[in-house]
Parts: structure tokens; sequence; C-alpha cells
């Protein structure tokens, strides 16, 4: 049977040398034309032969297509090419958990996906679950965490369902240096410095999780040249052996999935297995307290019980993220007092959603290349009852597959009785539609000087890649 991988922008190339190296018959098919020089070798190294779709009409038997699930092809239009081929089809998702099968089996696994929230859910779970050592993947790098020390694995690296692979291959090498094992100096085996292991995913997930956590569907937005969509990508999720699921979520876009081991979550939903009691906001701890009840444990087990906690979330948005963490570790049997305990050393992510203070002045940060109308609405009510605040709104287009309604947000806008101050490109846009007074800055370092001029706090929202704005 011959494999064809489809798209090598993301994640293909690991793919289809992973499925060379078992000694599949392997096809590939840069359909961005991004293939770089590096991987053009590994591909030759690995036999793995580049190909176009019309090429298909010289084949014959049995082909199977492994495609991403944004996939700007139908698959109606790749059979096309040959119709007389024996065709099966596989997303990156699903060969990523055919590829790592049997991986993994003694250690704690999650995948985490939704529209917002996963990386900052991702290190939360981090925090809770530190002294597991665990092993991440998430839109900040490959990390591997060895009793409480961070090793960077690879700073710049997607969450394309390849990357899950490259993760563990990366630090397999790094628990098993060649050199060593020459010198005989380890044992071959893989000598595992990990005792659990978090992916964050944009589009679903593998498959692999013990857990799989569906944050929430913030926006449904379509992918696949509109033939799909965020929701359904991320039904995926239901491939995990547990699923945590934001309650709302599931009743608009999954009621028709039976799962027997399907755990709710809600800030207003008491009909949830996990649900808010009281919400005590502050800027540097928020105390929440939860009600939990019929909890499907990954053992088989159903648990219930009250808990108060205190960490780092600002808005209602970040206290989902927090119910989302809370109901996984729950799920997994994580004790109450570590969750309690271990969640409060989160303070954020700098360069992402944290809080500092500069001179006399507040400054709250959300930073994020995937912020749509949405979010940025969640973000400014955060502050709704807080006075002598700057809002500053700015950033990047073309960064993610998601984009900024510029109608909708320009028409909440206008509504807000607040000192507005846009940046970048993204303000330049909202400003030709705003009819309330504003301030216009190319540079975003301009909207922090006006703050700290005018000793004003400053919510600073910008859509942008995080390392950009993190290196000011």
């Amino acid at each position: 049977m011959n494999n064809l991988v489809i798209d090598l922008t993301h994640g293909g190339v690991k793919i289809a040398t992973s499925l060379a190296k078992k000694g599949r018959s392997v096809l590939a098919y840069d359909i961005y034309n991004t293939l770089s020089d590096i991987g053009a070798k590994m591909l030759e190294t690995s036999n793995v032969e580049l190909i176009q779709l019309d090429d298909l009409k010289d084949l014959e038997g049995d082909m199977n297509v492994i495609y991403p699930i944004h996939l700007p092809l139908s698959l109606e239009e790749i059979t096309s090419c040959n119709p007389n081929l024996n065709y099966t089809f596989q997303t990156h998702h699903e060969i990523i958990m055919e590829l790592l099968e049997g991986w993994g089996e003694d250690i704690l696994k999650i995948e985490v996906t939704g529209v917002k929230g996963k990386t900052t859910s991702v290190f939360m779970l981090k925090e809770i679950l530190i002294d597991e050592n665990p092993l991440i993947l998430s839109s900040l790098g490959a990390l591997l965490y060895d009793n409480k020390r961070e090793i960077v694995l690879k700073r710049n690296i997607s969450i394309t369902p390849a990357n899950i692979k490259e993760t563990v291959d990366l630090a397999y090498k790094i628990a098993n240096p060649v050199c060593e094992i020459a010198d005989g100096v380890v044992e071959s085996e893989n000598l595992r410095k990990y005792n659990s292991a978090i992916f964050e995913s944009s589009l679903g997930v593998s498959g692999i999780g013990d857990v799989g956590l569906l944050l929430n569907i913030a926006e449904d937005y379509p992918i696949a040249k509109g033939r799909s969509s965020a929701s359904k990508a991320k039904r995926q999720v239901f491939r995990c052996k547990c699923v945590c699921i934001q309650k709302e979520a599931l009743d608009k876009y999954y009621c028709d999935i039976d799962h027997e081991k399907t755990n709710t979550f809600s800030l207003k939903d008491k009909t949830a297995n996990l649900f808010v009691k009281e919400i005590d906001y502050n800027l540097n701890q928020t105390t929440i307290s939860l009600v939990y009840r019929n909890v499907k444990t990954v053992n088989g087990n159903d648990v219930c019980g009250n808990m108060e906690l205190k960490t780092f979330a600002l808005g209602p948005h970040h206290v989902s993220n927090v119910l989302g963490v809370v109901l996984t570790c729950l799920s997994l049997e994580v004790p109450e007092e570590k969750i309690v305990g271990n969640i409060k050393n989160y303070k954020g992510i700098p360069g992402r959603t944290n809080k500092r203070i500069m001179g006399n002045s507040i400054i709250i940060e959300e930073i994020n290349p995937g912020l749509n109308t949405q979010a940025i609405k969640e973000s400014i009510n955060m502050i709704d009852d807080i006075d002598d605040y700057y809002i500053s709104i700015g950033g990047d287009y073309g960064i993610t597959c998601e984009e900024i309604d510029e109608e909708k947000l320009s028409e909440f806008l206008n509504t807000l009785n607040r000192n507005i101050i846009l940046t970048g490109d993204l303000g330049l846009s909202l400003s030709k539609k705003l009819d309330v007074s504003h301030d216009y800055f190319k540079d975003y370092h301009e909207a922090y000087d006006m703050a700290l001029k005018n000793d004003k706090n400053l919510l600073f929202i910008y859509r942008s890649d995080y390392r950009k704005v993190s290196q000011r």
C-alpha cells in the first residue's frame, strides 16, 4: 500500500519520515510549496518521493491518504485524480495516534484543545503536575520539566499534531544521549525523565490522551475553505479515554455524541459535573469556590466534593479555563490538596496573559496570535468595574486562520466610555471605523508611555506572535 502524506507545511515531513522508518511506502505532496531544503533532504534520505496530485493517475492498487483536518482540498478532488485507486483516508491526528501506539501507557497524558485558553490551561496543568516532571507541547514550545527545572527541547514549534511525535522524539534524545549510549554509560532503552505529558492542539486532538480537554468553542470559525468548522474538527476530542468539556459547548455542538466518560464544567450551569458556587475576583489572586459531583475518572470511579482555590484569573474566561483544568485533574484522580496547593503558583504567562507593575501603573497584558472579537470583548469586560484604565487594542493580521470581525468589534468599542488607544495594523484599520474619541500610535510602546505619563492603568490587548511582544 502507498501512503500519500499531504501538506508538508504543518508537520507532514515528520509524519512522512516516521512512516518510512516503519517500512511503509510513502509519497508526499507539498500543497503549499513551502518545503525547505532541510525538509527535502530528510524526505530524500527516508526514500519519500515528492509527487503532484496529477501523478496519482500513474499509480494503481491501494492508496492511504493522510491529510490535515483543515485541508483546502475536498476528498473528492483527490480521488478524481485517479478514481481507480482503492482509497482510505486518515487525518494527521489519526496517524499520530497510530504512530504513538503503545507509547506512554504508564504516564498521565492530557490533550488540550479549544478556540481560546489552550496555552494558559497547559501551564496551569503544568503547575499542578510539576512533581510528575511533565513533557509539554504548547505554542510556547516543546518543553520538559525535570525537578521543576525547565528544559527547552525546541522553542519555535507549532501545535500541529505531528509535533506531538516530534516532542516525544526530542525528549527521547535528551534522555538517551547518543554519545553516552555509544560509550556504554547507559542502556539503549528509553531512560524517560517524565511521568506526565500535556499536549496542546489547535484543531482537535490525536486521541492518545487519558483525558481530552475541550475548553470552549468561543467562535465556530470555518476551516477547509468553508467545508468544515472549528467545532467539527474538535469532535476528535471524543477519541480520548475521558473527555472534559465546557457544558455549553457540549450542549450546542456535541449532543449527538455518546461517550461513557464525559465530564462537563460551567460557570453558570449547575447541571454540569463541575460548576462555580462563588467567585471573588482580584487582580492578584481570584478565589473560586467549586462544586463537583459524579465526575467520572479514568480509573472508573465517580468523585464528588467541594473545593476552594486561589489562582491568577482576571475574568470569567480565565475562570472557565481554571474549571477545565481542575476537572481534568479530578478525572485523573489527582488529589484535591495537590490541585489547590499547586494551582495557586500559576501567575500567568509573560508575553501572554499576565499582570505587572510599571511605575504607578498596573499593566494587564493580553497578548495572543489568536485573539478574535469575542476574546477582546471578554478582556475588556473583566475590567468593567475598575476605574482609571486605558484600553489599548492593536496587533497584526495574517498570523492565524482566525481573523477579526472589525465591524462587530468597532460597534462594541463605540459603546464604551473609556480612553481607547489603538496601535499597529489592526488599530489603524479600527481607527477608521470608530465614532468615539481615541488615540492611534503605530508603535505600541507609545501606549505604555501614555499610561505611565498620566499615572493610568493599562489593559494592553495585542494580537501578535507572543515572541515579538515579549522581547520588548
